[in-house]
């Protein structure tokens, strides 16, 4: 047994080759027996045991900096950093994330979910140690499907010129980069990676520009013949040597040995360096290394989902409006199968569009599919769609250019934690001119919504709806707003999930309600029927500052209402990670506590 909550960069540094790799038999057990309780993301994560162990082996957090990007991979790093023996909270209310958090632990060098961010992070990183004089190399860990985002090429454009101790591995296991073939390139490759090579290398040239006269002319002459060969094996240079960086790779990310030499070769190197890695997800669990997709994410024991959620009513439902309009076009930023479109892709192919992680990309490409006459439909989770703000306003809304956004997973989305929560769309959307936003609560008002967004809408038109299934089947269809007018004295209004229990909690108070599908702009009636009322309660699943409450208490107030006005939502802080069920709870938008508070 060698894992344990004192494990340390000393200890692991000092470790034997077959105590290295015992230490990642250890972590794969502990990963798969925990994961399979908890949930999380199991098959990257166990794609990178050799790569983790190898990267505490020769970088100390201590001093050195470790980044992950978006951190979902980086289960056994927390496993060697001291979180063994909380390790079972896992993605559990006020227990361990499933994401790197710097609050959790300081071996955390940065905060990570979102993906395609961890070069840039470690680029400042790296120039902050150096400014204030420490020696240190930081390391980004940052995977092949995170380099399809834009960000991380900004980053690696400024890093290349930044002349710190910067080292980029690259967690590649689906493309390969590098296109060296034939014995004698696999040759040079593993020579390259090696720490005697890299010592003699810098022998020579130190010897070449030491000769009087002519040493500098000597060494730079050798340094281009050595470029010929290199091009003429390689085909190329590599994007990363044009861009500044020394290139270490291909390497075996599941050999130890070759893993540690390459690591600490680009660590003496005290420059920018890629070292790419290439490794297979699911490692260890022979399911998730046949079928990695499926074990990319598992739920938790216990849990069972849905056997239709609102993914797959909106992708059938598109699917359905695709096949009988050759105008309709889809999009998706790398989320095919979890957005639904799958079902699109099938029947549509050529109106299906992959960009990959790139969010401000897809809103643009979007944008510009619509000026020639297409109907796009840009299906993405709220988290993500904050990443293409500007995009939204700039490319679509202030000329009216039609597109349509499916907001996946609006609201609250559970055990994932901060940087998920789909609380901000509401917020950012509704105040941007030319945006339409449509909240169905019931699979049927979703099917609705999607094709009035599509045909009946102009400009940008929203279709927001949430994770997991449907609470009621039987909802009517409501238009822009259900209303139960019973002239009590408490009006009940909220729209979206808790908006399909909303009746019953109002019922059950005594109270009146108003559901609404159609969010922003408001339905024009939505005031005139709350001024009739002496206590108006909104239930939001939502930031409140900035959200349809507040718009509609800013109404009420321009048209002298006297009535008291209550906003229930989430209060100005973000959401932790939580069973969704808690999370309605702690925001008091569960059924019971909205009966609560209407009482």
């Amino acid at each position: 047994m060698l894992l344990s909550d004192s494990i340390d960069h000393e200890i692991i540094s000092n470790m034997t080759l077959p105590q290295l790799k015992a230490l990642c038999r250890e972590l794969r057990g502990c990963i798969l027996r925990t994961v399979s309780q908890t949930g999380g993301h199991l098959s990257s994560n166990l794609g990178t045991v050799e790569l983790t162990v190898a990267l505490h082996h020769v970088f100390d957090v201590k001093t050195d900096r470790i980044l992950w990007d978006v951190g979902h991979q980086a289960y056994a790093h927390k496993l060697l950093t001291g979180r063994y023996s909380r390790f079972g909270t896992l993605r559990s209310k006020d227990g361990i994330s499933g994401f790197t958090r710097r609050r959790e632990s300081e071996a955390d060098a940065f905060i990570s979910g979102h993906s395609s961010t961890s070069v840039s992070a470690a680029c400042g990183i790296a120039a902050a140690m150096k400014l204030s004089g420490k020696k240190a190399s930081v390391a980004a860990v940052i995977g092949d499907g995170a380099f399809t985002g834009g960000m991380a090429y900004e980053g690696l454009n400024n890093a290349g010129k930044s002349r710190t101790g910067l080292v980029v591995v690259l967690n590649d296991n689906a493309m390969s980069i590098s296109k060296s073939t034939g014995a004698l390139a696999r040759y040079l490759t593993h020579i390259r990676s090696t720490r005697k090579y890299y010592c003699a290398k810098e022998h020579f040239k130190s010897a070449l520009s030491g000769v009087p006269l002519v040493g500098e002319q000597l060494e730079r002459a050798v340094r281009t013949a050595k470029n010929l060969v290199k091009d003429a094996i390689y085909g190329t240079s590599t994007l990363f040597e044009n861009l500044g960086f020394t290139y270490i790779g291909p390497v075996n990310g599941h050999n130890m040995e070759d893993m540690i030499e390459a690591l600490a070769v680009a660590k003496l190197m005290e420059r920018p360096c890629v070292v790419h890695v290439m490794t297979t997800k699911g490692k260890g669990y022979r399911p998730a290394e046949e079928n990695p997709g499926e074990y990319h994410a598992v739920p938790k024991k216990g849990s069972s989902a849905p056997c239709v959620t609102y993914s797959e009513v909106f992708g059938r439902e598109l699917e359905r409006l695709g096949v009988s309009d050759g105008r309709i076009c889809a999009i998706t930023a790398a989320m095919k199968y979890a957005t639904g479109l799958n079902h699109f892709n099938n029947s549509c192919a050529e109106r299906f569009f992959d960009t990959g992680i790139a969010e401000q990309h897809s809103v643009t490409f979007a944008a510009g599919l619509a000026t020639e006459g297409m109907l796009p439909v840009f299906a993405v989770y709220s988290t993500f769609l904050q990443r293409s703000y500007d995009q939204v306003i700039h490319d679509c809304a202030i000329e009216n250019t039609h597109i349509t956004l499916a907001v996946d997973r609006a609201g609250f989305v559970g055990e994932d934690g901060e940087t998920h929560q789909g609380v901000f769309d509401v917020p950012m959307l509704s105040h941007i001119p030319n945006t339409t936003i449509y909240s169905p609560a019931s699979f049927e008002e979703l099917r609705r919504c999607l094709k009035t967004a599509v045909y009946d809408t102009d400009g940008i038109a929203v279709v927001r709806y949430p994770k997991g299934g449907e609470y009621r089947s039987f909802l009517p269809y409501a238009g822009d707003f259900a209303y139960s007018g019973k002239k009590r004295r408490t009006l009940a209004v909220g729209f979206g999930r808790t908006g399909a229990w909303l009746d019953e909690a109002a019922d059950a108070a005594g109270a009146d309600w108003l559901r609404l599908v159609k969010i922003s702009p408001l339905p024009r009636k939505t005031a005139e029927i709350a001024m009739s009322y002496d206590r108006v309660v909104f239930f939001e699943e939502s930031m409140l500052s900035g959200g349809i409450a507040e718009r509609l208490s800013r109404e009420l107030l321009s048209r002298g209402f006297r009535g008291t006005f209550e906003a229930v939502g989430v209060d100005g802080r973000f959401v932790p990670a939580a069973s969704v069920s808690e999370q309605l709870q702690m925001f008091g938008l569960d059924r019971e506590s909205m009966t609560e508070r209407l009482r």
